[in-house]
């Protein structure tokens, strides 16, 4: 489990081995390591030093500048200080800043997980250093030729810098973003409708203590929310309001500000993430760029991200990235590449799938749409399960062949009557009820405060990308508990109950 929980919340490794004994003889770049001087933690005094290690690729100069690539590691990691774990943007002729977040590797303070007030004074310096490098392209004083990359915690820092520069100047001035599994809005992430994903809340907590990357309230508030399944509010002594301490910490904050990004962005996300679930980046999509922007970006789902066994109710495990192959013949670093010589270097690729998403299923096939809003209404009749405890329950939906890619959602008129009420849902597939397994891994949870009867209600069920084939039937999936949530499930014994349900599909090819 351990091993799991690393893996997922580290980004994804770039590291590609050199390719003959000559290249590893020449050398890739001159590697710089140094700290520059930031605010100080909230209430305290002392400034926080943030360090990084700069590669600059062989025949970089003042004459012959480069564009640069900004990098930074997942939650609990540390910057890269090899030049090999960047071989690939080397060799293509961009230079390379890595750095360590506040609260992790070398750099000083606490992490407050990527707050405009804290973090976003550190990008914005890390800009302006790179904005004072001769040997680095400029478009401008203060504006860098300059791109960003990074995964989770690693993409959480992108939007920042971005919408941050945006702020004080004006302009974004990074020229392209390529974020990889991160988040729109932390608190739906963490806690969708209130109910605490148990199973992250505690292996960010433990990701974090070895530096003591947070302050103590926070660690706090993450044990009260993991103990609890209730989003911490602040009311228990030495806790954080975490719904508070995480408002401002995401797009979403940004584009409530009245912000959005007018730059290209390569979306990467991950179809089975439990932590950062495919809609958190639909939701960027949609709302954090502006739509001339999306014209020029594109959204790619990879089966992976943070993940962890989906048991209860069961899931799928794959691991595989067939848009990336589809897209560029390769991986998303090699994407990422193809589309910073566009965006970066004006170069024309052949690079195709702009402005649209690009979704893998779990048979490791891309399915390309324009929409991912549904726009089919199936009838479900009656979804019901039990509350406190009991096995999942299957209800058809339709029967394949059948082709679903995007967001859907359930309505119906809820009768619920516990004290506070709680189900997990999810799209699932299989021969029959008795084999039917979540579609990617994920479930979003129903918690209402009851008791209800007849209402009209609207449950969201997560984004998911899936071809039925002949044989197998589509369903909704019910159930009173979930190993992402564990624990918070209702507290009474009870039912819940979805009368006249109408399915909401994004149904592909209608």
């Amino acid at each position: 489990m351990k091993t799991l929980i690393a893996t997922a919340l580290l980004a994804a490794s770039l590291v590609v081995p050199l390719s003959s004994t000559a290249d590893a003889a020449r050398p890739l770049a001159t590697t710089t390591d140094g700290c520059l001087t930031s605010v100080p933690d909230p209430g305290t005094t002392e400034p926080v030093q943030i360090c990084y290690t700069i590669f600059r690729p062989t025949g970089a100069t003042k004459h012959h500048p480069v564009p640069m690539v900004m990098h930074s590691h997942g939650w609990g990691g540390q910057r890269e200080t090899d030049p090999s774990a960047f071989t690939k943007f080397l060799k293509h002729g961009y230079a390379v800043i890595s750095f360590d977040q506040r609260g992790f590797g070398e750099s000083g303070g606490h992490a407050y997980v990527e707050n405009p007030a804290v973090e976003g004074h550190d990008v914005r310096k890390l800009v302006a250093l790179v904005s004072r490098l001769a040997w680095v392209r400029q478009d401008g004083p203060g504006d860098p030729r300059m791109a960003a990359i990074g995964g989770s915690y690693g993409g959480g820092y992108q939007f920042l810098a971005a919408f941050e520069e945006l702020r004080a100047k004006g302009t974004p001035v990074l020229d392209a973003l390529a974020p990889e599994i991160t988040w729109n809005d932390l608190s739906d992430s963490l806690a969708p409708e209130g109910v605490v994903r148990t199973e992250w809340a505690s292996a960010l907590s433990a990701a974090a203590a070895p530096s003591d990357a947070l302050p103590p309230n926070v660690y706090k508030a993450l044990a009260e929310g993991a103990a609890t399944g209730t989003w911490p509010d602040g009311s228990v002594p030495g806790t954080e309001d975490m719904a508070s301490f995480f408002r401002k910490n995401g797009p979403k904050w940004q584009v409530s500000q009245g912000r959005r990004l007018d730059i290209p962005v390569l979306f990467g996300q991950g179809t089975t993430d439990t932590l950062f679930p495919l809609q958190q980046g639909l939701e960027n999509w949609r709302t954090a760029v502006t739509a001339k922007a999306r014209r020029h970006s594109i959204f790619v789902a990879y089966n992976g991200g943070h993940t962890l066994p989906a048991v209860l109710p069961s899931g799928v495990s794959v691991d595989s990235d067939p848009c990336s192959k589809e897209l560029a013949g390769g991986t998303f670093t090699d994407l990422t590449i193809r589309f910073l010589d566009e965006q970066l270097k004006g170069r024309d690729t052949g690079l195709r799938g702009y402005g649209r998403f690009h979704l893998a299923t779990p048979d490791s096939t891309c399915t390309t749409v324009d929409s991912v809003r549904a726009n089919t209404t199936l009838d479900a009749g009656t979804v019901a399960t039990t509350e406190t405890g009991g096995a999942p329950l299957a209800y058809a939906v339709a029967e394949g062949p059948i082709r679903v890619a995007g967001t859907p959602y359930l309505t119906g008129s809820l009768t619920a009557l516990g004290a506070i009420n709680r189900a997990f849902y999810g799209l699932a597939v299989g021969t029959s009820p008795a084999d039917a397994h979540l579609v990617q891994n994920n479930v979003l949870p129903l918690n209402v405060t009851g008791p209800v009867v007849g209402e009209q209600h609207r449950i969201d069920l997560p984004s998911v990308a899936i071809d039925v084939p002949a044989g197998q039937t589509l369903y909704v999936l019910a159930s009173p508990v979930s190993d992402t949530f564990v624990g918070m499930g209702s507290r009474t014994p009870g039912a819940v109950v979805l009368e006249d349900t109408a399915v909401h599909l994004p149904v592909v090819g209608r």
